[in-house]
């Protein structure tokens, strides 16, 4: 078994990589901007990624690889990814092809969660729900340890459930590229985030800008509404699966107060005289969903 283990996140906006050693310790780590909409780039900056690290540490390891979306089980190829450039790919294969050997691949929130489940936030937890709170919204179920795969690979996927208790003022919600309206994700990640504040305001920012201009005219509201928005949602995971520990990643995850904020207000949703779920932020940050990817390299 390699003694290295190299992992990809293939987000968004950045694909990072990172290499660990058998005690999970950081041997290196490099991070690039995405190719927008270009599928074949996509697939050469992450082989450029990994012939990177392997030229740092003079060493060839196992991949694993965290992608939007998940593989489907009918056809083998990428659905119900945010990033659509790989939709209807198969990326396990194009991406074994231009690295020269197997890599294994799993939902980006699936490797988040497995990283938290593991040796993070959520470490000994029974059952584990994973939220990646950034360019989309995605999720992850781990139960003593190991991810739950379901036969439809879409276990965890609640960003494309209905924003529960919409009040009168939001309407039927938003247009999903999924082809509904009102998903969790338009409403929660960060485009999300920043078009409600446009919509109510008049005034374009992004998210990492309300975040940070939290006190600032209209963004106190703006963030008051994720949070009740939030709570909505996570009180559906509650009631559905009732888990032990809920873990949020991604960018937005970093909002000042947030997990403090969305426990207090998730008790007016949750169908329980007391809630006992903790709500935490991710032990490794930014890092765990590539952590979880280095790990799935792992035979």
């Amino acid at each position: 078994m390699s003694s290295v283990r190299i992992g990809v996140d293939l987000g968004g906006t950045k694909i990072e990589a990172i290499a660990l050693d058998n005690a999970g310790q950081t041997l290196a780590r490099q991070r690039i901007a995405t190719p927008q909409g270009d599928y074949v780039a996509t697939l050469h900056a992450v082989a450029d990624l990994v012939s990177a690290i392997e030229q740092q540490l003079e060493a060839q390891g196992s991949v694993g690889i965290g992608s939007p979306g998940a593989l489907s089980s009918v056809t083998g190829l990428i659905k119900n990814a945010n990033s659509t450039c790989l939709n209807g790919k198969p990326l396990d294969r194009d991406l074994a092809r231009v690295l020269g050997r197997t890599v294994r691949l799993a939902n980006d929130a699936d490797c988040f969660t497995l990283s938290e489940a593991t040796d993070g936030a959520a470490s000994g937890a029974a059952v584990v729900f994973g939220v990646i709170l950034g360019t989309g919204v995605g999720g992850g179920i781990a139960v003593q340890g190991c991810l739950l795969d379901g036969p439809n690979a879409i276990a965890g996927e609640w960003g494309h459930n209905p924003m529960p208790w919409l009040r009168p003022d939001e309407g039927a919600g938003p247009s999903c590229y999924c082809g509904k309206t009102g998903c969790i994700e338009t409403w929660l990640s960060g485009p999300g985030l920043a078009a409600d504040h446009l919509a109510v305001t008049g005034n374009a920012l992004t998210a990492h800008d309300i975040a940070r201009q939290a006190s600032g005219v209209g963004c106190v509201a703006t963030l008051q509404r994720y949070e009740d928005r939030l709570a909505r949602a996570l009180a559906s995971v509650i009631n559905i699966m009732d888990p032990h520990v809920i873990v949020l990643g991604g960018g937005l995850s970093n909002i000042a107060g947030l997990c403090e904020r969305v426990s207090y207000l998730w008790g007016r949703y949750v169908f329980s005289d007391q809630v006992h779920t903790r709500l935490v932020p991710a032990l490794h940050g930014d890092s765990s969903g590539v952590r979880g990817a280095a790990w799935l390299g792992v035979a």
